[in-house]
């Protein structure tokens, strides 16, 4: 078939790359136009999508907005039998949707109606959800409302990250969709609309929105439950990463948490329990797996501690 991909991130290249390997045609790659990058921020970045889009010789196009009269008759023009879309950014208007033959599917990180929005992966980990999966949809105006064709769940295992996860939905996704051309091309792929297929689902975990990570989320308040604070630690890892503030040598520093466990103590909120980094909430306790320094490398919590002399009793604001 004749295929036109649209994303951006890393998340979308195993898509992208597994269309390709299964023989379809693709007859242009839409992605984010590239962005400022490099340790100054000077000179432009392409997105993971564009070097992969390169490295396979497919077209690539990097239009700023798609409701131009212009950007829709030249994407019509290519004539495409389907649109796959994965994570790409921009809102598609009602021209574009309509204009493939087909018409455009997308994979989504959610078992929706649960989690809609930009950032369903780390919402789902944040809220302490078990399970959540890969979906491929027919898109429509709606945010995320189209009716879906298949599913892969995904469980969610109790210390998994948000980066954990990514990787493993994101190879979910690829199969998936590959699957799903496969049947769109054989005319034997059937869609469900979301009234139907989430009406249980819904009432049992709720349709909640996805919103995107703000700032103002990712400062640990140790006064939460130790189940909040482990949410939330890892549902922000590897980016943009929970922290809290600890004093080493003898200045106060930011520090970066990026793997915890739930763990046994009490005490003081932010108050250190032991020489294994385990840290008091307000009710219950977490051990810090896995931290980062301003500027320098993720490392373990006990090679941090070698270096840090965090001790017993100190506290972490």
């Amino acid at each position: 078939m004749r295929v036109i991909f649209m994303g951006t991130p890393e998340f979308s290249v195993p898509t992208l790359r597994a269309i390709a390997g299964a023989g379809h045609g693709l007859t242009a790659v839409y992605t984010q136009p590239p962005r400022a990058g490099g340790r100054r921020g000077l000179g432009l970045t392409p997105s993971p999508v564009q070097r992969e889009a390169e490295r396979l010789g497919v077209e690539v196009r990097t239009p700023v907005s798609l409701k131009g009269e212009a950007e829709q008759e030249a994407f019509r023009a290519l004539r495409a039998d389907v649109a796959v879309v994965v994570a790409y950014g921009l809102l598609l208007p009602k021209p574009i949707l309509e204009a493939p033959r087909l018409g455009c599917l997308n994979g989504h990180a959610s078992l929706l109606p649960r989690w809609r929005g930009a950032a369903p992966i780390q919402r789902a980990i944040m809220a302490g959800d078990t399970e959540t999966g890969m979906m491929v949809m027919r898109m429509e105006e709606g945010l995320d409302t189209g009716p879906v064709a298949m599913v892969e769940k995904c469980p969610i295992g109790p210390d998994m990250t948000a980066g954990d996860l990514h990787d493993r939905l994101m190879a979910l996704g690829a199969a998936l969709m590959v699957q799903a051309l496969e049947r769109l091309e054989r005319n034997t792929l059937t869609f469900t609309t979301q009234a139907e297929v989430g009406v249980t689902y819904a009432k049992k975990v709720g349709v909640t929105y996805a919103k995107k990570i703000d700032k103002s989320e990712t400062r640990i308040d140790w006064l939460r439950p130790a189940g909040d604070v482990h949410n939330q630690i890892r549902g922000l890892s590897p980016f943009p990463g929970a922290w809290c503030e600890a004093e080493i040598g003898g200045r106060l520093e930011r520090l970066k948490l990026l793997r915890s466990t739930l763990s046994q103590g009490a005490g003081e909120p932010g108050g250190i329990l032991d020489d294994r980094l385990t840290v008091a909430c307000g009710s219950g306790a977490i051990r810090l797996v896995e931290v980062q320094r301003a500027g320098a490398r993720p490392i373990a919590a006990q090679e941090f501690l070698r270096g840090a002399k965090l001790e017993k009793g100190m506290k972490l604001s």
